[in-house]
């Protein structure tokens, strides 16, 4: 993480600067929904309730952010979720 001062009615403040990147998965024709949603638990790490209502919004609206956090903490869940057979990307 970088940060970055800046000049605010006088005060310096320390600013953090985060790159948030987020897992966005896609609904697919193939995949179970307790497929899904044990999947998104195990490499999530949702609660039961949280995995379902995922699988859920990607049913019925085509995509769901699971995840965000820094390019580097999502690279292996979403290659997880890929390894499952389910459709992942980071954006």
């Amino acid at each position: 993480m970088s940060t970055r001062e800046k000049e605010l009615e006088g005060v310096l403040v320390e600013e953090e600067i985060t790159n948030e990147h987020e897992i966005v998965l896609f609904n697919d024709d193939v995949n179970t929904f307790d497929h899904v949603i044990t999947t998104l638990i195990n490499v999530c790490e949702h609660t039961p309730e949280q995995a379902e209502q995922c699988s859920l919004i990607v049913h019925y609206k085509g995509k769901c952010t699971v995840k965000t956090g820094e390019y580097a903490f999502l690279e292996p869940k979403c290659s997880k979720l890929l390894q499952a057979g389910l459709s992942a990307e980071i954006i």
